[in-house]
């Protein structure tokens, strides 16, 4: 009895001195993480996130077709993680190019669906922008106050533009030389310095090595400049803040945006990675073209040269 006692009394003891220390554990994270606390105002770093994430005023009367630009964002991440896992087994030199895709493919383990995340995820993020852009046309976000947002958003479509295309040489196939060689040599048509130009893109008479060289480097370049530039478009959104279906910017129906939007965009991304995943696991083909299975061949041109489907439209423009 007396044991059961002492036991009982040693834990009664003991308790108060754990809490304690819990207590004292919990009052240093306080300090040291002040975001597991309502308001982190008082810290410069937290307390932007707060006001540019958190507590961001949002327009009560957004959809979804107002998510379209987060998940522009999140293909740029997606594009460029898959980008640098292939660029560790690819070789840029015409004579390896288009076996070192195979062997990313056949080989590196998991290596195809890095490749086809990849191919498929520069379609993906063209239909995101494109919708993007659809979104702000209709509803006129290219009008004051928001003109230098959308500037930079076209500046921002023109390097999506350029990365793509260099891209789509990569891989070294048939329809990645001749789309190379007929689409470089339509900047001939630039009065005066339009040949310097095409011979400095070649890096001589023809699409070689030389060329393909700069196409990589080029290609792995621009993400983090685009990275940069969507910097710059958010600054430029939360300075003028979200434009809204009914074109009110008097701030009095305005929410935070987290929770309401964030669980909004989160559900959007949801389905997008369905769709996403349905395209990668069932049909990762669909939206290139078979002729870039075959290798380059200078010597043998294909029946139809054309590029991928997001930029015949400019293509179009320029051959005309």
């Amino acid at each position: 009895m007396s044991t059961n006692t002492n036991i009982s009394s040693n834990s009664q003891y003991v308790s108060p001195s754990i809490f304690r220390t819990f207590l004292a554990t919990l009052s240093s994270l306080k300090s040291i993480f002040p975001l597991n606390f309502p308001r982190a105002n008082t810290n410069y770093l937290f307390g932007f996130l707060d006001s540019h994430i958190v507590n961001y005023p949002t327009p009560i009367t957004l959809t979804y077709a107002w998510s379209f630009g987060s998940l522009a964002g999140i293909c740029l991440v997606i594009q460029m993680i898959t980008g640098i896992a292939l660029a560790m087994h690819y070789t840029p030199n015409i004579e390896l190019a288009f076996n070192s895709v195979e062997y990313i493919m056949r080989d590196v383990p998991n290596g195809w669906i890095i490749r086809y995340i990849h191919a498929n995820g520069a379609s993906m993020f063209f239909i995101v922008v494109y919708a993007h852009i659809g979104r702000g046309l209709y509803y006129g976000s290219y009008m004051e106050p928001r003109q230098f947002l959308w500037c930079s958003g076209v500046i921002l479509l023109l390097l999506m533009m350029g990365t793509a295309f260099t891209g789509y040489v990569l891989p070294w196939g048939q329809m990645s030389f001749w789309g190379a060689t007929v689409i470089t040599s339509m900047v001939t048509a630039i009065p005066v310095a339009g040949q310097p130009i095409v011979q400095w893109l070649w890096g001589g008479f023809t699409v070689s090595n030389p060329t393909l060289n700069r196409f990589f480097s080029i290609h792995f370049f621009l993400p983090f400049l685009i990275a940069g530039v969507s910097l710059i478009h958010l600054a430029l959104l939360h300075k003028e803040g979200s434009n809204s279906p009914i074109g009110s910017d008097t701030g009095v129906d305005d929410v935070a945006f987290y929770p309401y939007y964030a669980y909004k965009d989160l559900f959007a991304l949801s389905c997008f990675l369905f769709f996403f995943s349905f395209f990668v696991l069932y049909f990762p083909n669909f939206l290139n073209h078979p002729d870039n299975y075959i290798p380059a061949d200078p010597l043998q041109t294909p029946a139809h040269v054309v590029p991928e489907w997001y930029e015949r439209e400019v293509y179009r423009a320029l051959s005309e």
